[in-house]
């Protein structure tokens, strides 16, 4: 559907469903990275603790442009808040490396872990049914940032599924070096997102954004009406 065709109540409709979308978001990878970071601790797994870091980042990123579309210049903090969140991104891929190498080099072996193969099968069967409705809805509604945000999220998929692999291989067939490689696919998607926000396409951060669209429909809706008075 155009946007042209959209009425004001169902923009209205669309982006409260993307905010919901992203809050959603916001909340299940926080707690999927409390719950994966202490998971990994406990069963020495780098790339289950890579991967809590990595759900972490994703919400500081989309925190951090929240709180920068609430100043009064939102463009002036855009580029700081994308550098800060690379440096964060080029961190963890840095961290991640350095411990999955260190794990094949020393044949350090990580533990079985339930909680990180129910953890990540459940990210692999959520989020892409998060990521086609906020896709969905951003093409409706013509949000080039909620598509790149509904693609960030599927990136989020591949990455539960590549712990996923390593973790299942490491417990049903003893592969221990499969988790620290599962780790360095986490450094590759770390280093690539870094690069992304340090160019400035802030697609894993959406939700300033959307609250900049939603005032931003209102401002033409007006326009629009100041339009029609003025015939």
């Amino acid at each position: 559907m155009s946007t042209l065709t959209i009425t004001p109540d169902r923009r209205a409709r669309l982006q409260r469903r993307i905010r919901l979308i992203v809050a959603f978001t916001i909340v299940y990878n926080l707690v999927e990275a409390v719950v994966a970071i202490a998971a990994g601790s406990v069963a020495s797994s780098a790339a289950l603790i890579g991967f809590g870091l990595d759900s972490s980042i994703e919400v500081l990123s989309a925190a951090a442009v929240a709180w920068q579309f609430t100043r009064r210049d939102p463009e002036r903090w855009e580029k700081p808040t994308l550098r800060v969140i690379a440096v964060a991104f080029f961190a963890l891929a840095v961290y991640v490396t350095v411990t999955s190498l260190w794990a094949l080099i020393g044949g350090e072996r990580p533990e079985h872990s339930t909680v990180g193969l129910v953890l990540t099968a459940l990210s692999v069967a959520i989020m892409p049914i998060v990521s086609l409705a906020e896709r969905r809805a951003g093409r409706e509604i013509g949000s080039g940032t909620a598509v790149a945000d509904s693609m960030q999220t599927l990136i989020c998929t591949y990455l539960s599924a590549a712990v996923l692999v390593g973790l299942a291989l490491n417990s049903l067939f003893g592969w221990w070096w499969a988790d620290a490689v599962a780790g360095l696919v986490i450094a590759v998607f770390a280093v690539r997102e870094g690069l992304e926000a340090w160019r400035g396409d802030a697609c894993a951060t959406s939700v300033g954004m959307i609250l900049d669209d939603d005032h931003d429909g209102d401002h033409d809706h007006d326009h629009d009406h100041d339009g029609r008075a003025h015939r």
